[in-house]
């Protein structure tokens, strides 16, 4: 009796532990969704500016991107904005891209092709080619973009042009995947969702810790005098978040997430396309700076606690409701926050389905960072 008396007591020690921790990983998913991205919920959007300040550079990569030069590169040519060139870099594309861009160039006079043989030394997948469009570029101010994205309007150059503050050196955008059928179009967007979401309220905060190449600005001085992409030549993604997590700052950084300055892109249709991508994601981001793998490691393992704990609990009577009564807390919260920000971002047509999404993309993530584990190939196009 003595014994089932103390096993009792003990389990029931156990339980209440749990359920602390529980609410621990409570309060700090509060802390991130109250505290952190709620600044980007509420954070006043200037109008793009209806004034060129300076001239600038479009630089775009391409290898074997033909059919989405030939859809979206026009709406880049012809931004609204009055003096700017745009460089694509054609890397040893065998697809037509040389004779389109040929084409392209006798209709546009701006437009410049640099062109990567398959016998030059020294090619390290994009950052390569992303080094010869800047060096490249006449001008100060750079943008980025990519082959398969298009901007949402003729105001994104105006947008994404440089600030007035002389002192801001890199300018974050935002870019949103295109709406396609199915559920893994769904979670890819959900997943960029609150990856964008995390990277510009922490920018909002004084600490910028990645950016998109799909749609950023920085300077080109920025770039050379930090001997460019020389810290982490070695791995084959990184050309933009690992730059901006090097060289960004409190001081040096900006957001632009207007509407009219989003670039839109092509998503994912297959699930191993999605995990290649991930992988590559992944291996960036192990060179972080310590403080930031801190963050975002704690962000994903409280996730994981919060969720786990939460069917534990549910095995025992005493904890049960009480983590029920968590659980419903937190669903009404950040139902509360996000949906907000997902019409902010050009995606207002998830905000009815987020409790759901937020769960299966939790499950999602989890199950591709075992399978990520088994793909070994990692490499741009």
């Amino acid at each position: 009796m003595e014994l089932t008396f103390l096993t009792g007591a003990l389990v029931e020690r156990l339980e209440y532990c749990l359920l602390g921790i529980f609410v621990f990983c409570f309060l700090i998913q509060l802390y991130f969704s109250l505290f952190v991205h709620l600044k980007l919920a509420f954070v006043k959007i200037p109008p793009v500016p209806q004034d060129a300040n300076k001239p600038l550079s479009v630089v775009i990569c391409a290898r074997n991107e033909a059919e989405n030069l030939q859809k979206y590169l026009p709406a880049v040519l012809e931004q609204d904005y009055p003096n700017f060139e745009v460089i694509v870099v054609n890397d040893r594309s065998w697809d037509g891209t040389n004779d389109l861009l040929e084409a392209f160039a006798k209709q546009y006079t701006h437009l410049k092709i640099v062109t990567v043989t398959d016998g030059t030394k020294f090619i390290v997948g994009k950052k390569f080619a992303v080094t010869m469009g800047i060096k490249a570029a006449v001008n100060e101010w750079l943008v980025f973009t990519d082959a398969d994205c298009v901007p949402a309007s003729d105001q994104w150059l105006r947008g994404m042009q440089q600030p007035k503050e002389e002192e801001i050196a890199i300018l974050l955008g935002y870019s949103p995947y295109l709406k396609r059928t199915g559920l893994l179009n769904a979670l890819i967007r959900f997943e960029t969702f609150f990856t964008a979401v995390n990277y510009l309220s922490f920018a909002l905060k004084g600490m910028p810790y990645m950016g998109v190449g799909r749609n950023m600005a920085y300077k080109k001085s920025l770039f050379f005098n930090n001997k460019g992409f020389a810290a982490h030549m070695h791995i084959p993604s990184g050309d933009d978040d690992l730059f901006v997590n090097a060289h960004a700052h409190r001081g040096n950084t900006a957001i632009c997430i207007h509407k009219d300055a989003q670039v839109w892109s092509e998503p994912n249709t297959n699930l191993k396309a999605y995990l290649l991508q991930k992988k590559r994601h992944f291996g960036a981001g192990k060179l972080y700076k310590p403080r930031h793998k801190f963050i975002l490691s704690s962000q994903i393992i409280i996730q994981f606690l919060f969720y786990v704990l939460f069917v534990v609990l549910l095995c025992f009577e005493a904890t049960r409701y009480a983590a029920l009564g968590i659980l419903g807390l937190s669903i009404v919260i950040r139902s509360l926050v996000y949906p907000r920000i997902l019409k902010r971002l050009s995606y207002g047509d998830l905000s009815w389905w987020f409790p759901i999404l937020d769960m299966l993309l939790f499950i999602f993530l989890v199950i591709n960072g075992f399978l990520s584990i088994f793909v070994k190939k990692v490499q741009w196009k």
